[in-house]
Formats: C-alpha cells, structure tokens, sequence
C-alpha cells in the first residue's frame, strides 16, 4: 500500500468510496464539486492500482486544520490504513507549520486510537462552521468533534 496525494482522474473514484461510507452511517457524505474544488487538499491510499483509503488536510487558520472525509474500503478496514492516513495528514500539517487538527465524525473512537480527544463542539472557533449551512445535517448535527495538538 502507498500513500499519494489525490489527481483529478481520482475524483469518480474518490467519490464512490466516500459515498459507500456514507451509505453505511459512517460518514457524511462528500459531492463531486466539494471534491474537484478541493482535490489538492485529498491524500489517498492506493493498493494495486485502488483507491483503499482518502481523506483530506483542511486548512482553517494558522494553528487549526480539519481532517475531512477520512474513508476507507470495506475490505480493507482493520489493516491499518486509516492510521497510516491520519499519520501522513498530521506530518503534512507540521510541515506547513499547523499543530492543531480536529475532525468532525462518527467514529470517535477511531480517532481516539490516534490520540485525539472528544471534544465540545462549542469549543470549536466560528470559522469551523462556515460550511455547516450547506451540510444535509443543519442545523441538527449529530458528529462527534475530537481534536488533537500534535
């Protein structure tokens, strides 16, 4: 398995595997514009040619970026990949000189294995919520925000 940042020819790709998360309740899902608009931010785990994991680096501010659309396929869970994604996001972040990540999510205890903490999501700055009012879940959201200093 490697890790590679996300291409345009991605994108359909992408798409299904974080859709067929969403499907399932562990995610929300992700549009095909959200996508394009920000593919540069996408890291992906690839296997023989497959897309087996993606998520995204969000960068808010100068010390707060959000973890976004972590995925990985049904038959690739339990190996490791979703660490291995979340590992390379966090070294991505310190690269660009950001020390705080937090993600918005179902799976708290997911991240809680990476060593990030459940937090209140009033704690989180305004800007957090700019893109909350065209989620299919406003004003009701139900994810579990965590959040991590690294």
């Amino acid at each position: 398995m490697k890790l590679r940042k996300a291409k345009i020819a991605d994108v359909e790709e992408m798409m299904s595997l974080i859709n067929n998360n969403a499907e399932q309740g562990l995610m929300l899902p992700r549009s095909r514009n959200m996508l394009f608009e920000n593919i540069r931010e996408f890291m992906l785990a690839e296997e023989d040619g497959q897309i087996v994991g993606v998520s995204s680096l969000h960068i808010l501010w100068s010390d707060l970026a959000e973890i976004r659309a972590l995925a990985v396929d049904n038959n690739h869970r339990r190996q490791g990949i979703g660490t291995k994604i979340v590992k390379a996001i966090e070294e991505e972040a310190l690269d660009l000189g950001c020390s705080r990540l937090f993600a918005l999510t179902y799976q708290p205890e997911f991240f809680k294995s990476c060593g990030y903490e459940e937090v209140s999501k009033d704690q989180m700055p305004q800007k957090v919520w700019r893109e909350c009012i065209n989620c299919i879940k406003f004003p009701n959201c139900d994810e579990i925000a965590v959040s991590r200093i690294i």
